[in-house]
């Protein structure tokens, strides 16, 4: 035992001494793990992308080949990736719209008391499973649904049947419209956009807004040219979050709004039902690109300063 402990000793002090030895022994075991499970898994499916699928055995053959990739330019193809990223836009639009006024009340007017409230308001959604919130989100805007019941009762049926009417957006019902399939997005991922909105507006001193007004600058001025610039890299942060996940997600597409697949949906269908691992591996390589990009300029607009 004595020398045991004098072993241990001189190992205390060596890693007392070579802060960055002991630094490196403990990051070690995760940036392992973070290599070789999750860099490793996407590699491995990355480098199935330039495989060919032979539809005739349905199986992968180790011929490389780029087809897969100008599948993707395929007029079908093309217009998943499109319409998949046209959601994602529109979703991280409608979040930022509704999420910064919340997020700036909660920040300069609310109470400690509300501001409990609110944050409990804002996360106790996300305690609730995804799928029991997407499968109540298909009752709700079902016709004869609890939307209906209220825009009946408001008498504004005639606003959601021209609301309904307008190409693109509309359909039969909202469970089968793109504007219902929106409304789902954009409650299920709401709180990512308002968590990092609030945290860079409580970061704004208060003295710039009241130096503003004093200066006899507008509200709306102060808003243009004060606190949205200073709470901007919050807004960025938060649709890194919208963005990525709406992206990458397939089950809300395939229950609510009209049919057409996404990218996620597309993924699913071509390696789990038809097996195309090197197609649904292009179809990957997607919106990897696509989130790099933005990371990339969202870390030009500091935005990870907000998280």
């Amino acid at each position: 035992m004595p020398k045991l402990t004098t072993v241990s000793r001189k190992l205390s002090n060596v890693l007392y001494q070579r802060r960055n030895l002991t630094l490196l022994l403990m990051l070690t075991p995760p940036l392992l793990w973070f290599g070789v499970v999750y860099v490793g898994s996407l590699l491995t499916l990355l480098g199935q992308s330039i495989f060919t699928f032979d539809d005739m055995a349905m199986s992968v053959v180790a011929e490389l080949t780029a087809d897969n990739f100008r599948n993707l330019m395929v007029p079908a193809n093309l217009d998943i990736v499109l319409r998949t990223l046209g959601m994602a836009l529109a979703v991280t639009l409608g979040t930022t719209l509704i999420g910064f006024p919340m997020a700036y009340y909660m920040a300069h007017y609310a109470t400690p008391t509300e501001k409990g409230f609110f944050f409990v308001g804002v996360m106790l959604p996300m305690w609730a499973s995804y799928i029991v919130k997407a499968y109540a989100w298909t009752v709700l805007l079902a016709k004869g649904g609890v939307m209906y019941w209220t825009l009946e009762g408001l008498g504004l049926m005639g606003v959601l049947e021209a609301v309904l009417r307008l190409p693109g957006i509309g359909g039969d019902t909202l469970a089968t419209s793109n504007i219902g399939r929106f409304l789902v997005f954009t409650y299920i991922w709401l709180p990512f956009m308002i968590l990092p909105i609030q945290a860079a507006i409580e970061r704004v001193p208060a003295n710039l807004l009241l130096a503003s007004a004093d200066l006899g600058a507008r509200p709306f001025q102060t808003f243009r040219t004060v606190l949205w610039p200073l709470a901007f890299p919050g807004v960025v942060a938060g649709s890194i979050f919208t963005f990525s996940l709406t992206l990458g997600d397939y089950i809300i597409p395939q229950l609510v709004g009209p049919p057409g697949l996404y990218i996620g949906s597309m993924v699913y269908t071509l390696q789990g039902t038809i097996g195309n691992m090197p197609m649904a591996a292009a179809f990957t390589c997607v919106p990897i690109i696509l989130i790099t990009v933005y990371l990339a300029l969202a870390r030009r607009l500091g935005a990870f300063n907000a998280l």
